[in-house]
């Protein structure tokens, strides 16, 4: 983690001196600032940006050049041209962007808030839970401090790890989630370059490739209509059911002294939150990695497809990017550490080898027609048998009392979930046989 306490920085990125009488009344303002400021949240979402922006001032956010700028325009303009004999989804993509990494958190802040603002509130419950109830009507209050304590450890943790990830994504869609704006299409030249280098491969073929995944991605966000839902709160879901370790926590809160900022520089939030062993929470898991995998198993097989024949170092590229997916980057494994969510699609390559079996045995059109409605997309179980999956016949009858436009809600079930199949003892089971 970088040296910043909780993002407290002075001008230049580094943190204070206690030896500095100067330094220590700046900073001691800047804590007396946050602790008096009333959030919206438990999530100090301005202090987030603050952290993720000084960790990117002192590592480097090259700016986007003209050149790039093109660059990512033309390609993702050829992608879309790529993709549309290989995907039955039409084109996504209404605005195309090239990102700095600063531009990429601003424009994710949105979707993050929502997937972390439930993880952080039971965070900042537990710390409240750690003052005892005769001390509570004391305090008054002053009581509210401890959430603002809470928020402000929170985002500037979270802030850490948003401007690691911000230095690795090479796309608005490069993690499987709808982070950037809908319709918008977005390459990171910066870290496109750094990645490609460590391929040792071209940057142009690369960034080509990027822009495949990307429009891939674009088309299913964008012409699915329950898609987005369905992902995100498959992600809320699993999070809802991840517990509090408040030993870590009061542990991590017993080594803080106000007065002394190297104390606060010492505290690390990972390990707090861990998932609850339950049978509800291993259902939510398993929707969680089935969508995840189910969504990047499509772009890897469309992408892969599209580029056959036209790029010289596809298979290389392929391969590269599902080992990238399924083993995660440094900065998506401190985010995991930090808020107990794995955003790895585990199942990568079984799910990429049902679409394969999907497309050769029921033609493009009909791979794309199970992005219809949840209910007709493979279950965890398929995975198993691509093949007899493929293979199954769809009784259109089923589908009468489906509504086919519905973003979520009730009617939404994952893959694999209970209703979602004749034996599951529930009415309205699979739509397949």
């Amino acid at each position: 983690m970088p040296d910043i306490p909780f993002g407290f920085a002075l001008p230049g990125g580094q943190p204070p001196d206690p030896n500095d009488p100067a330094q220590m009344q700046q900073f001691m303002s800047q804590l007396q600032h946050l602790l008096s400021s009333s959030g919206s949240g438990p999530v100090n979402w301005d202090l987030a940006r603050q952290v993720a922006a000084s960790q990117l001032a002192a590592s480097g956010d090259p700016a986007v050049s003209p050149y790039e700028r093109n660059a990512v325009e033309e390609a993702l303009r050829l992608a879309d041209l790529w993709l549309e004999p290989a995907s039955a989804l039409p084109s996504g993509i209404q605005t195309s962007l090239a990102w700095n990494r600063n531009e990429w958190i601003f424009k994710t802040l949105d979707v993050w808030r929502k997937l972390c603002d439930p993880v952080a509130s039971r965070m900042v419950g537990a710390m409240g839970d750690l003052v005892p109830p005769e001390a509570r009507a004391q305090l008054g209050p002053m009581q509210s401090m401890v959430a603002t304590l809470g928020g402000a450890l929170f985002g500037g943790q979270l802030g850490q790890a948003l401007g690691s990830l911000a230095a690795e994504v090479l796309s608005a869609g490069d993690i499987g989630l709808p982070l950037g704006p809908a319709g918008t299409a977005a390459l990171i030249p910066a870290n496109i370059r750094a990645y490609g280098e460590g391929l040792e491969l071209p940057e142009d073929e690369v960034r080509l490739y990027v822009a495949l995944r990307e429009a891939a991605h674009q088309r299913l966000f964008q012409h699915v209509p329950w898609l987005r839902g369905h992902v995100l709160s498959a992600v809320e879901m699993y999070a809802a059911g991840i517990r509090v370790n408040r030993e870590a926590i009061e542990e991590a809160m017993g080594r803080v002294d106000p007065t002394d900022p190297e104390s606060m520089q010492a505290i690390a939030l990972e390990g707090i939150f861990t998932p609850e062993d339950s049978p509800a929470q291993k259902a939510s898991l398993a929707r969680l990695e089935t969508a995840l995998a189910l969504v990047e198993g499509w772009v890897c097989h469309v992408v892969d497809s599209a580029a056959s024949g036209r790029l010289p170092n596809v298979v290389s590229l392929g391969e590269a990017f599902r080992r990238r997916r399924a083993a995660g980057g440094p900065a998506e494994q401190t985010f995991a550490a930090l808020v107990g969510l794995e955003l790895r699609p585990r199942r990568l390559r079984e799910a990429a080898a049902l679409w394969a079996a999907l497309t050769e045995h029921r033609g493009i059109s009909g791979r794309d027609a199970l992005w219809g409605h949840p209910d007709l997309l493979p279950s965890d179980d398929d995975f198993a048998d691509p093949v007899a999956f493929a293979m199954s016949e769809l009784d259109l009858s089923e589908l009468e009392n489906f509504d086919f436009s519905a973003p979520g809600g009730p009617e939404e079930k994952a893959p694999g979930e209970p209703g979602q199949r004749p034996d599951d003892d529930t009415e309205g089971g699979d739509a397949r046989p």
